[in-house]
């Protein structure tokens, strides 16, 4: 990780580590970089629904175009739509305003490359040198400054035109959506009335403040109430910037990213459509999911945490399905980035050619018990002394010990918060909370 970009763009509370110069820089910065290759380059941009988002998009759209690239502003839009539509209008870049499924207040900038990939790292560090060189930007006057070209539009219909032809007909079901208060709610109704469904959605209507606010991929009591209390046979919610989906089945409980990412594994295998004979996962990935894949002949690669890992593998492997345990599902026949909305209809798709309820499919995978626990720490600097501590890495490996093969733990800094993640998964969920506990107290201590 840089300086500015941590594992998912550039993160921060919004006007304080965030601000509109930080953007500016960003935007100037960028535009400085993509005019190497082309002249006036074009940037297409789109936001969840924070109340910072108007402040942000301005600031950059303002470094664009004083860089001399010309800016195209989308509106409220789901981070997958950006990636599609940098592809399918010619765009260099995309950017995306968005900080997915953490509090209103936090925002971030993610960009994508002109083929609709997140930017290389290589990329990152030369526009992280430039915000901190402005003095190394050139000025742009008179003809040479960027235009901003308002959208028709179009780039809903588009998008969503695009995620309804990637799935087949599906049989009538009675299924919630959670927007998230987010970017969904621009989108869900327009998608999903496409299909014989009869659809509940709550949380869609942002006002700025409300976005992840106990609701979405991270809050499911809501949908699971409103699931269980309608008799409906699932529920989906979707984060922020609707990259990643969590599910309920019929009884309310959780299908998360890893049992989404075994369905569908395990649908594609059966169609012969899953490639390179494997899935990638990540090293949080729980071990009912290799357990789950290796009994019908399909592997698990595990990447590092972030969805971007999960791709690079992905792509170096030859393998079209991954994912992560927190919902980000990547189908790369379908999608240069993980798509909430998407993986919900191939969910759907799963349950329409299996006649099965959702409860009976996810009985079918293991799951081991986990235990998370998140430890606030002093930004970056709170985060390199947690990890360099001798008393805490000693601690992990005699933990390790006890666990023995049943287990398994994993403590990293969080890419875009600063957190601690102390992740435990093993043979009980009272043994993996003992084990977390304790570990966590190193980290807590001064």
């Amino acid at each position: 990780m840089g300086k500015y970009f941590g594992t998912d763009g550039i993160r921060g509370i919004a006007n304080a580590e965030l601000d509109a110069r930080l953007a500016y820089l960003t935007g100037f910065a960028a535009a400085e970089e993509l005019g190497r290759d082309k002249a006036r380059p074009r940037v297409v941009i789109c936001k969840d629904t924070r109340i910072s988002g108007d402040m942000l998009e301005s600031a950059l759209i303002a470094g664009l175009c004083a860089g001399g690239a010309d800016a195209s502003p989308l509106g409220v839009l789901p981070t997958p739509a950006a990636a599609l539509l940098t592809i399918e209008r010619g765009a260099d870049a995309g950017i995306v305003i968005s900080a997915s499924h953490n509090p209103y207040e936090h925002n971030g900038i993610k960009l994508f490359g002109r083929e609709g990939f997140k930017i290389p790292d290589e990329l990152e560090a030369r526009i992280e040198h430039l915000i901190d060189h402005p003095e190394e930007l050139t000025t742009r006057v008179g003809g040479e400054l960027g235009r901003v070209a308002s959208d028709d539009g179009s780039g809903v219909e588009l998008y969503v035109g695009h995620v309804a032809r990637r799935v087949e007909r599906l049989r009538h079901m009675r299924v919630v959506f959670d927007c998230a208060n987010g970017a969904a709610s621009r989108t869900a109704r327009n998608l999903f009335s496409r299909f014989d469904l009869d659809a509940e959605y709550i949380s869609e209507q942002p006002d700025g403040v409300n976005i992840n606010a106990d609701c979405g991929s991270t809050h499911l009591d809501a949908l699971r109430k409103a699931v269980v209390d309608g008799g409906f046979d699932c529920g989906f919610a979707f984060d922020g910037d609707a990259d990643r989906c969590l599910a309920v089945d019929e009884t309310g409980a959780t299908v998360d990213g890893d049992a989404i990412l075994a369905l569908c594994a395990a649908a594609m295998k059966e169609d012969g459509t899953l490639r390179g004979g494997a899935v990638v996962g990540t090293i949080m990935s729980n071990s009912g999911l290799l357990d789950y894949c290796k009994t019908r002949g399909i592997d698990v690669l595990l990447s590092d945490v972030g969805d971007r890992n999960v791709l690079e593998l992905m792509r170096a492997r030859g393998c079209n399905l991954g994912g992560e345990p927190s919902g980000h599902t990547i189908f790369t026949d379908d999608s240069t980035t993980g798509d909430g909305q998407l993986a919900a209809l191939k969910v759907l798709e799963v349950l329409s050619r299996s006649g099965k309820s959702l409860s009976e499919l996810r009985r079918e995978i293991p799951y081991y018990p986990q235990v998370m626990i998140n430890v606030k720490v002093a930004g970056a600097e709170g985060k390199a002394a947690a990890m360099a501590s001798a008393a805490l890495k000693a601690a992990i490996e005699e933990e390790r010990a006890k666990l023995g093969g049943g287990g398994k733990i994993l403590v990293r800094p969080s890419g875009t918060e600063s957190l601690i993640r102390v992740t435990v998964e093993a043979r009980t969920t009272e043994i993996a909370g003992k084990c977390a506990e304790r570990l966590v107290n190193l980290i807590e201590l001064p």
